[in-house]
């Protein structure tokens, strides 16, 4: 879909805001307009555990719309987005919608990179991602980031390395959600660590970096070893964005906490 429109609900918050729910959900609020990213509501997804508490019902409930990034399971999670309602505007990528309208969801729109949906008073623009977005058993959809721009401009990377293209976004952003971790101990290919994120954030000239992707989920077997470490990511990034970019304010958020922009 390009050029779409979505009629948003709530166009009379006096805040803009983003409130980080955990792993790569967030509910990002410009201009009174709502859109949650990669809702992952639930306590589990296939092997993985949450290890931080579950968002409360009334952050998330009623989105004028959700983005997708991309179809792996712990970013498109089909039980955490009836909890939201089966006829809440979907935005996904290119590939994605047949699977989703197959499973009962009923207002669901395609993004390629370069379009352009229109939600509310918000104009959200699909932008590349280097990363495998396939799902196991299901079918191939490339991963997306998103620009969503109103009175101000907001990238929200979804899973992705890091590529030059990141520092010609247009419009350009001055707020990123930028992934910094994984759900385990390693990184495989198009994923970025903190340095890499830090990187990236440098190149994209902003006024404020959020870290995502980080300090929610763990492996059955590995959380009594590893949870104690979740929150190095952002930390190790705050780390390295002050060394590259001085001038970038890193807002760190723990899963519930939000940040007024």
């Amino acid at each position: 879909m390009a050029d779409g429109a979505v009629l948003a609900r709530h166009t009379d918050a006096p805040l803009d805001r983003i409130v980080f729910l955990g792993h790569s959900t967030a509910l990002i609020e410009v201009d009174g307009v709502r859109v949650l990213t990669d809702p992952l509501l639930r306590g589990r997804v296939a092997h993985l555990r949450r290890q931080v508490p579950l968002p409360q019902e009334a952050v998330f409930a009623d989105p004028d719309a959700v983005l997708i990034s991309h179809m792996h399971h712990d970013h498109l999670d089909p039980a955490s987005l009836r909890l939201l309602g089966r006829d809440t505007p979907l935005i996904v990528p290119v590939g994605a919608a047949a699977w989703l309208y197959r499973r009962g969801f009923l207002a669901v729109s395609e993004l390629g990179v370069g379009d352009v949906a229109r939600v509310g008073r918000l104009r959200v623009t699909a932008v590349e991602a280097h990363h495998d977005g396939r799902r196991l058993g299901g079918p191939r959809a490339p991963a997306l980031g998103y620009l969503i721009a109103g009175g101000r401009v907001v990238y929200f990377a979804g899973d992705t390395e890091r590529f030059a293209g990141m520092a010609n976004f247009s419009p350009s952003p001055e707020v990123a959600l930028v992934p910094v971790a994984g759900w385990g101990p390693r990184l495989g290919q198009g994923h970025m660590n903190a340095l890499d994120s830090a990187r990236a954030v440098a190149s994209m000239r902003l006024r404020v970096a959020i870290p995502i992707h980080w300090g929610t989920l763990l492996p059955i077997a590995l959380a009594p070893r590893h949870r104690v470490r979740l929150g190095d990511p952002p930390r190790l990034f705050a780390e390295h964005v002050a060394r590259l970019a001085p001038s970038v304010d890193v807002r760190i958020l723990v899963p519930g906490q939000q940040t007024v922009l």
